[in-house]
């Protein structure tokens, strides 16, 4: 069933930065949420908060099922989370990976075979499953780690600027994907600095220096504000002229 979560006043502090700033934020069941701020915006510290990695040090949030809290040690269980920086084996093989993770997550024989399959098809890989991850290309090698992170078949999807230092296709090709994994009502919140991708997104939620500048449908924002484009939207919410 669909999922959603509300994250309510979280402070957390990293050694002697204050990373988050009393940040509050609903992402509503179903659809893809963009975390939509620059480097050292506080984007990777809410997604480590979420997955259960980092402890709010005041504040906190909730995941809800059809109205009902979800604790957070049941929401993992149905949670994916694709860091920044992908910790894949080098000399492991495409499909090497996938059955290390097929593994890992006890996945049945026969419910494997039919995600990985699609899987497969959906990110082009069919036909490289014998290469390693080590020669595989920077678009290549970040459909594999979503591929692995998808193959338990998550109700709530957390990446960590995925396409960042992926060429202009496979940047495509990537939310191409992620339209086909909203379809199936996942909940996704995908972290970026790329303002272009924000436009790509059902909901935004626009963060700087750890604090929450705004949050919406991208296009309404725009029209609101009179900005051409999101860059130039965030521009305006941060007080620099385009």
């Amino acid at each position: 069933m669909p999922i959603h979560c509300d994250v309510e006043h979280v402070n957390k502090r990293l050694k002697q930065n204050q990373a988050l700033k009393d940040v509050s934020l609903h992402f509503e069941k179903g659809l893809l949420h963009g975390i939509i701020g620059p480097d050292g915006a506080g984007k990777t510290t809410l997604l480590r908060t979420l997955a259960g990695l980092l402890r709010p040090d005041q504040g906190g949030f909730q995941f809800f099922e059809e109205g009902r809290p979800l604790a957070l040690a049941d929401a993992r269980l149905r949670m994916a989370y694709m860091p920044q920086q992908q910790s894949l084996y080098a000399d492991l093989s495409i499909a090497e990976h996938l059955d290390f993770f097929r593994d890992l997550h006890r996945i049945p024989t026969e419910i494997y075979r039919e995600r990985r399959a699609s899987l497969l098809h959906m990110t082009r890989l069919d036909k490289f499953v014998d290469r390693p991850a080590g020669k595989l290309s920077g678009g290549m090698y970040k459909k594999l780690g979503l591929m692995c992170s998808l193959l338990q078949s998550p109700d709530i999807l957390l990446l960590d600027e995925p396409t960042n230092g992926v060429d202009p296709i496979s940047r495509r090709e990537f939310w191409d994907m992620l339209y086909e994994f909203r379809e199936k009502r996942i909940l996704i919140l995908i972290a970026t600095a790329y303002m272009d991708e924000a436009e790509r997104c059902d909901r935004v939620h626009v963060i700087n220096e750890g604090r929450t500048l705004a949050a919406g449908e991208p296009r309404s924002l725009m029209v609101e504000s009179g900005a051409a484009s999101f860059q130039d939207y965030f521009l305006q919410k941060i007080g620099v002229s385009a």
